[in-house]
């Protein structure tokens, strides 16, 4: 035998040993890069909560389970605020009911033609008194959304009234009335529908909740003047970011992805825009000139489409001034009602540093309570077992149960110490 061939007879079978051993560290690989990606070493926990201890907070975390007990996302993939977040966008809930309501259309001052859906009770509530949540989605959302109508279904069988907003532009069917969308932190036909509701139900007390771009604007609103605050029991605002002039830098820094969701964001805010394109511009060339629609089409960015088409709607000169003027951030210190904010830390659209506007709002009044979980995504907090998640979130439970403790706080306290009556109320009476 030659050398050659003793070589050979000697190395072969050590072959499938080495190809075994490129597949075990393949496997070991993928392995890790999915406990990584999917995030399966991070630990459960309760929400972390910045609350001042009155005794109001105290009866509403006692009372409001969900606050203060564990949150547990499915164990597979609900560690990971991206597919929680992918889920919420492409499906919004599983199993999602069908609420039947009512479609309601007002009139604006400047003609525009604002639209909400009511959706009536399904029986009594606990309390047996009249309330309404009055309801804001997401950015280009509306009641028809597969969230909303879940939360919807959910309030409906513990008794409450529910009033969605339909954000000007964002029905697919529903035509513009004058040149203007709904925009960041406009609240004019939010208020409309506040309106209509304080009108037609005199006996009505509201509670006021907001989604993501919807939080922005509900609280805004309520801050914007003392009178919005009338007959509010309380607020609840969910993932937004309190700051657009804050967030805009943030949303071009490819951490957590944010550029890319940026980018899907501005996609489908173009589409919403170039829906109503007629309406929008009336095919007057100096109208799109001014408008910049040229500019349109070739943006990536939320802020483009803001600085270019979005800003002008209301005659703001700058973006800067846009996002100064339209972010619920310089009025929330204004609203005395009682203030739930809810955020998730592993949202991938809500970078860290703008949760210090929460967080130390709720530090200084005592009516806040900044709720923090460790997982959820943006408008996901889906809960579930290993695979397969429920159809009510961890976000539909907390929003309810917070509202259910706020009524029987309000029942069971004397007038004077209501959460909605002014200290100078408070005086008027023990006169």
């Amino acid at each position: 035998m030659s050398i050659h061939e003793s070589e050979v007879h000697t190395i072969s079978p050590e072959l499938p040993a080495m190809f075994d051993g490129v597949k075990l560290a393949a496997v070991a690989t993928v392995l890790y890069i999915l406990v990584r990606c999917l995030n399966l070493k991070s630990p459960t926990a309760p929400p972390d909560l910045t609350y001042q201890d009155t005794a109001l907070n105290r009866f509403l975390l006692k009372s409001c389970p969900q606050l203060t007990k564990e949150y547990i996302p499915p164990l597979l993939w609900g560690k990971s605020g991206h597919l929680q977040t992918a889920l919420y966008g492409k499906l919004g809930r599983v199993s999602s009911p069908h609420p039947s309501g009512v479609r309601k259309f007002l009139p604006m001052q400047d003609g525009a033609t604002a639209t909400f859906d009511l959706f009536e009770p399904q029986g009594d509530h606990r309390t047996g008194d009249d309330i309404t949540m009055v309801i804001c989605p997401g950015i280009g959302n509306h009641s028809e959304k597969h969230y909303i109508r879940t939360f919807v279904d959910h309030a409906q069988k513990d008794g409450y009234r529910c009033s969605v907003l339909n954000h000007l532009g964002a029905l697919p069917n529903i035509e513009l009335t004058s040149p203007r969308m709904f925009t960041y932190g406009c609240t004019w036909e939010f208020a409309a529908m506040v309106g209509y509701i304080k009108r037609m139900y005199p006996q009505t007390q509201l509670m006021v909740v907001g989604f993501s771009l919807g939080g922005n604007i509900v609280c805004k609103f309520l801050g914007e003047n003392r009178m919005n605050q009338e007959r509010v029991l309380c607020c609840v605002s969910v993932c937004q970011g309190y700051s657009a002039l804050r967030a805009q830098e943030t949303f071009l820094q490819w951490d957590q992805f944010r550029r890319f969701y940026n980018f899907l964001m501005a996609d489908n805010m173009k589409k919403i825009i170039l829906s109503h394109r007629h309406s929008l511009f009336g095919g007057n060339p100096i109208k799109a000139k001014e408008l910049d629609l040229g500019r349109l089409y070739t943006a990536t960015s939320l802020m483009q489409i803001d600085d270019n088409i979005m800003r002008k709607f209301h005659g703001h000169s700058s973006l800067k001034e846009y996002y100064e003027k339209e972010s619920c951030v310089n009025y929330i210190q204004n609203v005395n009602v009682p203030l739930l904010l809810v955020n998730s830390a592993d949202d991938p659209l809500v970078h860290d540093s703008l949760l210090t506007i929460p967080r130390a709002l709720a530090a200084k009044k005592p009516n806040v309570i900044f709720s923090l979980t460790l997982h959820g995504g943006h408008l996901g907090f889906f809960e579930g077992a290993v695979l397969f998640p429920q159809p009510l979130t961890w976000m539909d439970k907390v929003i309810v149960g917070y509202a259910n403790a706020m009524c029987q706080w309000e029942k069971q306290k004397p007038p004077c110490q209501s959460s909605h009556l002014s200290p100078s109320s408070c005086a008027e009476e023990k006169a």
